[in-house]
């Protein structure tokens, strides 16, 4: 088993974690081992976020955890099936409301998508790969996951090891290439373009 890799064809020099991170779907169902898991927690708690609030809570389960991570597969669309052979499955929560006062915190979701980034960052230096989605029932994972509705699923995301033997169905999507919007489409200086 090896790591795969699909660097980023950026424009210019850019950090090597950002650069080799992408959405694989060909996954072992081999654990992660829990020194890596609290390598990859610890990475969300240094993130930003509002007030330091810390918005994020994070439920996972790995291949071998039984009704837990067949209460995380559950909430998987029919599209995103074959992250049930990812060995580590988690779902991303945002706390909707400040701690510090009670009101609601709209930077809560931008925070908890931070934290995510920061995990999904770590994991080419563990030898792991990820890749996150917004395809699975997120109005039901409260429910099946006992998570109070004072937080709200933002995404749910699979991590673990490459599979080199997946079927070729999932190695051809894997070798698309990688294209993102140039910086002109989202990057503004002074004004914003007229429609």
């Amino acid at each position: 088993m090896h790591f795969p890799q699909k660097p980023a064809p950026a424009d210019v020099p850019i950090l090597d974690p950002i650069r080799d991170r992408w959405s694989p779907v060909a996954f072992s169902p081999r654990t992660v081992e829990p020194e890596k898991i609290r390598t990859l927690f610890e990475a969300a708690r240094w993130a930003p976020s509002s007030y330091n609030e810390q918005p994020w809570r994070y439920v996972y389960a790995q291949k071998d955890d039984g009704e837990a991570r067949a209460a995380i597969e559950s909430l998987l669309v029919e599209g995103n099936a074959w992250a049930k052979n990812a060995g580590f499955l988690m779902v991303t929560f945002a706390k909707k409301t400040f701690d510090r006062n009670g009101k609601e915190n709209r930077h809560a979701m931008h925070d908890a998508g931070c934290a995510t980034g920061y995990v999904l960052l770590q994991l080419s230096s563990l030898g792991l790969i990820g890749h996150s989605m917004a395809g699975f029932d997120w109005q039901g994972a409260n429910v099946r996951l006992g998570v109070s509705d004072d937080y709200i699923a933002a995404s749910m995301t699979a991590i673990g090891y490459h599979d080199d033997s997946a079927a070729a169905e999932l190695h051809a999507r894997e070798a698309s290439p990688r294209v993102r919007n140039p910086q002109s489409a989202f990057v503004f200086h002074d004004t914003w373009p007229s429609a």
